[in-house]
């Protein structure tokens, strides 16, 4: 009889042990909200970084797009300083620069070949800052050969230097315009 309750009662704590290993893989309500807290601020963590990553990549955006255009002007004034392109064409000012910032995707006529086109850029870059609503030669505020440095209005001689219209702050607490 001793072997039978001893048996009985190895039974019973089996299946307690049992019961008691499955009831502890359950989840909390505790537990689910200390999860969702940590969730939570890895989130809040995680965001204002993005949001920086983005904005940071915008802003080599915009620099690559100033240095191409910039780039541009330069290689134009060179070629006519140079001669490659006529000094009489109707799209070069007198000091040697485009007239129009178009005119560096359009092209301008060659002094060494006659009809064939040099052209500077395949198409105007777009400000990573503007809305895209706008067509990207109005992105860009313009300034002239004889223009000031400060200027905020083109004298709309030529095409001597560009620059963003945006008048936000860059991360570095530079404006995007003096750029």
């Amino acid at each position: 009889m001793r072997r039978v309750t001893s048996l009985i009662h190895s039974q019973i704590s089996h299946v307690s042990l049992y019961a008691r290993k499955y009831k502890l893989l359950g989840v909390t309500f505790v537990e689910l909200l200390v999860t969702l807290v940590i969730l939570s601020i890895l989130a809040a963590v995680a965001l204002p970084y993005a949001e920086i990553t983005v904005r940071r990549n915008k802003e080599i955006e915009l620099r690559q797009a100033l240095r191409d255009m910039r780039s541009a002007i330069d290689r134009f004034h060179l070629d006519w300083e140079t001669a490659k392109i006529s000094k009489l064409d109707n799209d070069v000012s007198e000091n040697g620069y485009p007239k129009k910032l178009q005119v560096l995707v359009e092209g301008v006529g060659s002094a060494q070949a006659k009809g064939t086109k040099i052209k500077y850029l395949r198409r105007i870059p777009a400000d990573p800052f503007s809305g895209p609503d706008k067509p990207s030669l109005e992105h860009w505020v313009l300034r002239g050969y004889q223009d000031a440095s400060d200027a905020t209005s083109w004298g709309g001689t030529d095409v001597y230097d560009v620059r963003s219209l945006s008048r936000r702050k860059a991360i570095d607490g530079s404006f995007y315009k003096d750029w």
